[in-house]
């Protein structure tokens, strides 16, 4: 006897067959599709990704820096905080400035009213004279030029340092934190001046002695000094680039000078000639870029009073005036750009030697890290302990 076969209902409850619709013919059996697999888990969390670079959340890359990217980073340290870094800059300019003119001008000024109402011997004592309290009253700009350098060093390593953890600090945050660190400072800044000098004055002295002697000596002392000029350049050369990071190791580390030119020293082993390039390099091209600002304009004012005056009766003394007043602010801006550029050229390769030697770029983006997500973060630019294996 035969049976009908039935569609059943999940859970083995018979089901009637479909009745068929007006016209007769019967609906189309439902269709039977495959259960879904119940042996595998769905994927649970966020879907995986590749490898992604360090974030940047900054003025530099959290990695090792290519070349280019060290070489035009303290120009982007200018344009990233330019009221910050460009006024800073055009301040120790000024500051410069005004100490010189406020020092010079005054004793210029008393030392020509003294000659032109003095006898031709007294003239002559004075102007002597006149040459000693010049050298004397020139220590006191010299000084001041010292101390705004040091300070503007140290406002550019801040500024560098956190502006690659992404931080954009005004004048009063720059300028305070500078300031913390300003004596020891200001003390390698002075080591460095008092060296120079010391060099100058030798052989100032050594040239004058042999002029005393006679014309032979002094022909002998103007060569060796020639000779010697090429010794000492050389090795200022390589002892200014082994202690170039000495501002920034003082500023971050909080170090004593004994301990930054040590620091200094050890990080750019392996980096000298690296180091050497980008100095020079960016240094050449500020040369080249004020040169072609400030001669132009120096060029077009000489041009002009000559056409205007060429027998030299005076009526182009406006010109000449307006030409040196330009300029002059020409120089004064040009100037505090190249300081900043070179003081902050120097923090960006202090950072990437220690990226590259230190691992200083995992201390970075983990300080981000935990900053963004609101936990506590310990400074990242502080010295790393020492090794035992030292």
């Amino acid at each position: 006897m035969g049976s009908d076969h039935h569609w059943q209902a999940p859970g083995g409850a018979p089901a009637q067959p479909p009745a068929p619709d007006a016209s007769g013919t019967p609906p189309t059996a439902p269709q039977s599709f495959p259960p879904p697999s119940y042996g595998m888990a769905p994927p649970v969390g966020p879907p995986q990704l590749g490898w992604t670079p360090p974030p940047k959340p900054g003025l530099l890359p959290l990695r090792p820096l290519g070349f280019g990217t060290l070489l035009w980073a303290p120009f982007r340290v200018l344009r990233r905080n330019a009221a910050a870094t460009f006024g800073t800059g055009l301040v120790v300019q000024l500051v410069s400035v005004v100490a010189t003119l406020a020092v010079m001008v005054p004793f210029m000024v008393f030392v020509f009213s003294r000659i032109d109402g003095a006898s031709a011997a007294d003239a002559d004592a004075i102007a002597s004279g006149a040459v000693g309290g010049f050298i004397l009253l020139m220590l006191v700009p010299l000084a001041i030029a010292l101390v705004a350098s040091a300070f503007l060093q140290g406002v550019m390593v801040v500024e560098v340092a956190s502006g690659t953890l992404g931080d954009r600090l005004g004048f009063g945050a720059l300028w305070k934190r500078a300031a913390k660190r300003i004596w020891p400072l200001l003390g390698w800044t002075a080591m460095l001046a008092g060296a120079l000098l010391a060099v100058v004055l030798a052989f100032v002295l050594v040239i004058v002695f042999a002029a005393i002697t006679g014309p032979a000596a002094l022909v002998v002392a103007i060569l060796v000094t020639l000779l010697a000029g090429l010794g000492i350049a050389a090795l200022a050369a390589w002892l200014g680039t082994k202690l170039s990071l000495v501002p920034s190791v003082i500023v971050l580390e909080g170090a004593g000078i004994g301990t930054a030119i040590r620091r200094s020293w050890r990080l750019t082993g392996g980096f000298f000639w690296r180091t050497f390039g980008t100095l020079v390099l960016v240094g050449a091209i500020l040369y080249l870029a004020s040169q072609v600002v400030v001669q132009p304009v120096s060029l077009i004012g000489t041009i002009l009073a000559a056409v205007i005056d060429p027998t030299g009766s005076g009526a182009a003394v406006p010109i000449t005036v307006v030409t040196m007043v330009v300029t002059l602010i020409l120089s004064l801006l040009i100037g505090a750009i190249t300081a900043v550029v070179q003081a902050a050229l120097v923090a960006v390769i202090y950072i990437d030697l220690r990226m590259r030697t230190e691992a200083l770029d995992l201390d970075l983006v983990r300080y981000v890290e935990q900053r963004d997500a609101g936990l506590p973060v310990a400074d990242p630019y502080g010295a790393p302990a020492p090794s035992g294996l030292a």
